[in-house]
């Protein structure tokens, strides 16, 4: 009876837990909902449950997060010190000491890979914080103010639209001084003409709906317009786009480090040590492969991340 009764006791609690979840789904997927947090965080659950329905971005999403959480964790997981040089053990191959070998000064290389990804993740985050509200800004002005403004700032935003990011990032860098402030300078230069362009697009699209016309009457200023009411309804487009430039963002970070304009040594950074590496390419091949990997990984998970929030973020792919 004891063992019946517990059995019973297991299946009423799951139960409970199944109604408890069911009663939950239903009042977020309500179509009368009773107030505006109910259907904020109902319109949150369907873009969950219709991105967690694709299975290349739910693959991406779990490539940042374990990425992440490997170079959150960097100095709990890293064998050795990624700066200690070690002469007689140079360009060991892959063992129980060194999981993915030494490099030519004997530093272990996954040390270095996951204190090189604080460097390259840390310079991405800092630039996408740089450009992103600085080219909603510009975009939004344009496209709501029109006129002289949006001359100017649009042929600005063509000047820079011009070069290639990754020249005229060199340039920037040439022009200060190698490092991870200046590298971090010049990509965002470089980096924020996108976002305007694509602000001010949804911003025209937007100026002259019904709602906008009928905000103005009430006798609100443009500012409050513009932060209030036009800016809310870029953010899904805008967060689409830097998903998907994270991973150009890596790349020209890489390619900065790899031509020396962007982490100096000691400093780990995966462009750099693909650099440091190349000579080593034929023989010990496992010192350019893994941050070359590591660029791979990131890119290809930022990328798949990238496409489903846009299927899920832009109406016109729904």
């Amino acid at each position: 009876m004891r063992r019946i009764g517990y059995w019973t006791r297991g299946y009423g609690e799951r139960d409970a837990a199944s109604v408890t979840r069911t009663t939950w789904q239903a009042w977020l997927l309500t179509d009368a909902p009773a107030s505006r947090g109910q259907a904020a965080w109902g319109r949150r659950y369907r873009l969950w449950r219709d991105f967690s329905r694709n299975p290349l971005a739910m693959a991406g999403l779990i490539l940042i997060v374990l990425l992440v959480l490997a170079v959150a964790f960097a100095p709990l997981l890293a064998l050795q010190d990624p700066a200690a040089q070690n002469l007689p053990q140079r360009l060991a191959k892959p063992s129980a000491a060194h999981w993915l070998g030494t490099d030519e000064l004997g530093r272990d290389v996954f040390s270095r890979v996951l204190f090189g990804g604080r460097v390259t993740l840390g310079m991405v985050v800092a630039i996408v914080l740089l450009v992103a509200p600085f080219g909603l800004a510009v975009g939004c002005v344009a496209g709501y103010a029109g006129g002289m403004a949006d001359r100017v700032l649009m042929r600005v935003t063509d000047v820079f639209l011009a070069f290639p990011r990754l020249i005229l990032a060199l340039a920037f860098v040439a022009a200060i001084r190698p490092g991870i402030p200046s590298t971090i300078l010049a990509i965002a230069l470089t980096a924020w003409p996108p976002y305007a362009r694509l602000a001010r697009a949804e911003t025209l699209t937007i100026r002259g709906a019904d709602f906008i016309a009928a905000v103005r009457l009430t006798g609100a200023s443009a500012t409050r317009i513009v932060l209030r009411h036009i800016v809310p309804l870029c953010i899904g487009s805008l967060i689409v786009r830097v998903t998907l430039d994270m991973s150009s963002i890596i790349l020209t970070a890489a390619a900065l480090g790899f031509l020396g304009m962007g982490a100096q040594p000691p400093s780990p950074e995966w462009g750099a040590m693909i650099a440091t590496a190349r000579r080593f390419i034929l023989e010990q091949w496992w010192v350019p492969l893994v941050p070359g990997l590591a660029i791979f990984v990131a890119s290809l998970g930022f990328n798949l991340l990238g496409d489903g929030l846009r299927d899920v973020l832009d109406p016109k792919q729904r």
